[in-house]
């Protein structure tokens, strides 16, 4: 009998093959068996081949999940984390179609998360580009669990493509939330940060796309009205609440394309 991977990797699908096949191209672990769950949200065109899916990808088994309808991200994600359930994988990672892994990714993230039995969400940081490959900026979120819960307020502290976390999270916060559209991630890792330590790996070890048909472009004032919400909801008088509260009524006003070059600008690349 095969020895199951003790992680798999959530990847929701929505018309985009070629995205897939790219990311579940890039993932490259020396020693690490790494399994697969794609969640196809009901795509409509562009329908991706399962043989070639699994012919493209050497590190582990691939799962598929077909949804008969759109639903959107955050039912598409839960419904994955519900299929996974049924597995017992000990960790599950994310990762979207589209964005590149580094060599050993998921090895480095998992040895220092097996090092650490208190550590149960690891990011990491990115390379941002743009849908042709250039390097836009590097986005290095802050580290330690303390300086995490500080800024969180300000946005999400976490990418959420990189992230790998214990599946006993489900047990204890549930899934991702749902009444928050286009900012399932950022409420879901408050809700993890508000319980269990999390980090970020302080290494670059996935290439971030930044596509102006991405939910955080194209869903612009959505999201931060919905940050905005989940801001109120962990709410309390101190600096960075204030702060960010205040900043994310700002991005009201502005587009995703300004902060991004903003992000260009003051990035040390």
């Amino acid at each position: 009998m095969k020895k199951q991977a003790s992680i798999i990797v959530l990847i929701p699908h929505y018309n985009n093959p070629e995205g897939l096949k790219a990311s579940l191209s890039s993932i490259n672990e020396s020693e690490e068996k790494v399994d697969i769950l794609i969640v196809d949200d009901g795509s409509t065109k562009s329908q991706f081949n399962k043989e070639e899916i699994i012919d493209c990808y050497r590190c582990g088994e691939i799962r598929f999940l077909d949804l008969d309808s759109n639903v959107g991200i955050e039912r598409a994600l839960n419904f994955g984390l519900k299929e996974i359930e049924k597995h017992n994988y000990a960790y599950i990672g994310r990762l979207d179609c589209g964005d590149i892994c580094k060599k050993d990714k998921f090895k480095k993230q998992l040895q220092l998360m097996n090092e650490d039995p208190n550590l149960y969400l690891l990011g990491t940081w990115v390379n941002i580009i743009d849908t042709k490959g250039k390097h836009l900026y590097h986005l290095k979120h802050p580290q330690t669990y303390k300086e995490i819960k500080k800024k969180m307020y300000l946005n999400s502290m976490f990418v959420h493509p990189t992230v790998v976390f214990r599946s006993q999270l489900m047990q204890e916060i549930g899934y991702y939330p749902t009444r928050f559209e286009a900012a399932e991630d950022y409420a879901f890792f408050f809700k993890v940060i508000n319980k269990f330590k999390s980090e970020n790996y302080p290494e670059f070890l996935l290439d971030y796309v930044i596509d102006e048909d991405s939910i955080s472009s194209s869903k612009r004032k959505i999201q931060v009205k919905s940050r905005i919400r989940i801001i109120l909801d962990n709410f309390y008088f101190g600096w960075y609440p204030v702060y960010g509260l205040l900043r994310n009524v700002s991005l009201l006003f502005v587009s995703r394309k300004f902060t991004t070059k903003l992000k260009k600008l003051f990035s040390k690349n």
